[in-house]
């Protein structure tokens, strides 16, 4: 897969909140259709790093490249085309609570599409039946499980066919059953949808289920970059600590 140029490449991000650093120097490439985990500690700089990349906040120095273009110093607009070709699970889901699941589906075909209503609805029907939420499409979300919030927030992040899909913590708040599912789908929908997918996580199962790659984080440190085979035998303390113990 490395022979593949990487769908995402990060070199040396520095990031800082004020004049705290929280990555420091991180270089990492990910690459087509693979599951790649961002784990470590508490505090370690996951999501940070993730939402740098998404520029969610601005990287105070390096570069980061999707799709091959230096993403750090486009243009709004310019970024704005990546980022419909990217989709977001977040920890949340959110959801707007206020409207039913059609609607909350509805808002990115109806903001970057000219799509008829009638194709609109096809596609919604078609990725609520993906994600096992055919009954669901009227629902309010304060009307669905956890686990439902999550599929649906799911559907929403796949609504545009996205060519990568960012997830935070997707298993956050879930039984294990529920989370085992959702890892399950998370695969499923990676296939038929072939996506590459980012996941932010510390859940050791989770990670075992999914993960092609991982990189492991430490104090705002890149301690480990490969495969998880190679992860859990890397003789890296922290790293091996980790996936002996199952969480920090």
């Amino acid at each position: 897969m490395e022979n593949m140029n990487p769908i995402i490449s990060v070199q040396d991000l520095v990031a800082k909140y004020g004049e705290k650093t929280i990555l420091n120097g991180i270089t990492a490439d990910f690459y087509p259709n693979e599951v790649t985990v961002i784990l470590g500690g508490s505090g370690c700089g996951k999501s940070t790093l993730l939402k740098n990349i998404l520029r969610m906040y601005e990287p105070h120095k390096g570069s980061v490249k999707i799709f091959g273009e230096e993403v750090t110093t486009l243009e709004t607009k310019d970024f704005e085309k990546i980022l419909k070709r990217v989709g977001m699970l977040f920890q949340s889901g959110s959801l707007i609570n206020s409207i039913p699941v059609w609607d909350n589906l509805a808002i990115p075909l109806e903001q970057h599409t000219k799509l008829p209503k009638e194709i609109i609805d096809r596609i919604i029907r078609t990725k609520l039946h993906l994600v096992g939420l055919d009954h669901a499409v009227n629902l309010l979300p304060s009307e669905l499980s956890g686990g439902m919030i999550k599929r649906a927030g799911l559907a929403r992040s796949i609504i545009l066919d996205p060519e990568i899909l960012f997830c935070d913590e997707p298993s956050a708040g879930l039984d294990p059953l529920t989370s085992h599912s959702l890892d399950h789908l998370i695969l499923e929908l990676k296939k038929q949808l072939n996506m590459s997918i980012v996941v932010v996580t510390h859940e050791l199962a989770s990670i075992h289920r999914i993960a092609d790659k991982v990189i492991f984080l430490d104090k705002g440190n890149l301690l480990f970059h490969g495969t998880l085979k190679d992860a859990q035998k890397c003789g890296i303390e922290g790293v091996e600590t980790f996936f002996k113990a199952g969480k920090f």
